[in-house]
């Protein structure tokens, strides 16, 4: 759960050195609400203090185990399960075990967060991570030899090759809705905060964003997602800004056209139904927002699609 830059392997057996990703780890400072995609291999480490960012994080560790800490609760992760939760709650690497040989290796990969949201037909575990908890995968979700390969697709350069691994990915997270997984930590973040002992402000903001997901083909106002956890509107704005890193409207627009953009892949339903179907209250509304995010128009963007032979599910997210 660290942010370590990854060095060289130290073994033929280990992950691939080269090429070794830009020390920028621009998909990974995106934003605090949204990262960018991105796979590393690094040696696991303490973290000085905890952090979070805009991803949904997945973690898988060689040998040995790490203990950490996901908004001040306790978990311990071993080796060889492929550890998954929402990087946006703060969490912290606090002790480490690196195995046997002391040879520990750590892949990191880290999926944004709109991507993941609007990946279909996942049901309870979109809940259960957006809910605060950690899970492990099933056993044979990965191993060690497919991450290296999904390393190296991410670090090749080549669109192709980032768009299978992206829809690997997806097909794993499916699999994983329908056969289950083991829990390391319950969500503890409910839908309705109000009124709640526990109404920290990670609280009342994720609960905020739940309900704007929940809702988003629905007008949505300051005042609407205030009440959801029994805040004046003014402190409700401030709180999410803080804790978000991005305003609410900005983040109720995005999501919008990300649900937009996926209306559009998805089917041939008209630009018209669209925008209705997205939450926005007017068709001149939705292609000004949308040709400032993606550079053209929502049926310039159809046509593309439909001239490219676009097969629906393939869609790359952001």
């Amino acid at each position: 759960m660290t942010a370590i830059t990854p060095s060289a392997p130290r073994t033929a057996k280990s992950p691939p050195s080269a090429p070794v990703p830009r020390p920028d780890r621009k998909f990974y400072a995106h934003s605090r609400a949204f990262g960018r995609f991105g796979i590393r291999w690094f040696d696991p480490q303490i973290m000085p203090r905890e952090h979070w960012h805009g991803h949904i994080e997945f973690n898988w560790l060689t040998e040995g185990q790490m203990d950490y800490l996901v908004d001040e609760r306790p978990v311990t992760v071993p080796s060889g399960r492929l550890i998954m939760f929402w990087a946006g709650i703060p969490h912290q690497t606090v002790s480490l075990d690196r195995g046997p040989s002391a040879g520990a290796r750590q892949c990191n990969i880290y999926l944004s967060l709109d991507a993941f949201l609007y990946m279909p037909n996942l049901g309870t575990l979109t809940e259960t991570m957006m809910g605060g908890g950690v899970i492990m995968l099933p056993e044979d979700a990965v191993d060690t030899p497919l991450l290296e390969r999904w390393y190296g697709d991410y670090r090749s350069g080549n669109a192709e090759r980032t768009d299978i691994l992206k829809s690997e990915i997806a097909s794993m997270l499916r699999r994983t809705a329908m056969v289950g997984w083991d829990t390391l930590l319950d969500p503890w973040i409910e839908p309705d905060a109000k009124g709640t002992r526990t109404g920290t402000p990670l609280r009342y903001v994720v609960a905020m964003v739940r309900h704007i997901l929940e809702n988003l083909s629905e007008p949505l106002t300051s005042k609407d997602v205030a009440e959801v956890v029994g805040l004046h509107p003014n402190y409700a704005l401030n709180l999410f800004t803080s804790v978000m890193g991005i305003a609410m409207q900005k983040f109720v627009i995005r999501m919008r056209l990300i649900r937009a953009r996926s209306l559009l892949f998805a089917n041939s339903m008209s630009i018209a139904n669209v925008a209705y179907e997205s939450g926005f209250s007017s068709q001149s509304q939705f292609y000004a927002h949308f040709r400032s995010a993606y550079g053209m128009t929502p049926r310039e963007m159809q046509k593309s699609l439909a001239m490219s032979g676009y097969v629906p599910g393939s869609e790359k997210m952001y």
